[in-house]
């Protein structure tokens, strides 16, 4: 880990960053396990946990966007900026099995702007084989972005 990406808060203690809830927890709860950046791209270890089974051994589908948008947002905040998702396609290509060893990968394709490109996919560790990719847009924010919402959300809830 380089002196830059210590400054990141919320490293868990296996060295992967956590959102505010699994720092509670000091996992990440959707499964990555390890994280290591590799020039615009960040490449992972994972699983699926049993508690996001949707069908018979294999991972609900909000499980894989979820972390498909999770890795996205890696790329963007390892590099010390925060960002929010504008926008996630995303592609189920093969049911992505439930606590099986799975491998990411999210790489920078472009920026405009405050607007980051990035692709990312999982793939079954085992053989490679590709089971869900996507394409997101991470918008970048300041750091009162999260308290203008919630002054935003107290005047929505003011006016009802």
């Amino acid at each position: 880990m380089t002196a830059a990406l210590t400054t990141v808060r919320g490293w868990g203690p296996h060295g992967v960053v956590l959102c505010a809830s699994c720092r509670r927890t000091g996992l990440c709860r959707l499964g990555v396990t390890s994280e290591i950046v590799d020039g615009d791209a960040v490449a992972y270890e994972l699983h699926c946990p049993r508690e996001h089974e949707g069908g018979p051994n294999v991972a609900h589908g909000g499980w894989t966007a979820g972390v498909l948008d999770e890795l996205a947002g890696h790329v963007v905040v390892l590099r010390g900026q925060l960002a929010v998702t504008g926008q996630l396609s995303v592609r189920f290509v093969r049911p992505v099995p439930v606590e099986r060893p799975l491998l990411g990968r999210a790489s920078l394709v472009r920026r405009e702007g405050h607007r980051w490109f990035i692709e990312a996919q999982i793939v079954l560790a085992s053989s490679g084989a590709q089971l869900a990719a996507a394409e997101a847009v991470l918008v970048a924010r300041d750091a009162d972005h999260f308290a203008r919402h919630e002054r935003w959300l107290a005047e929505q809830e003011g006016s009802a």
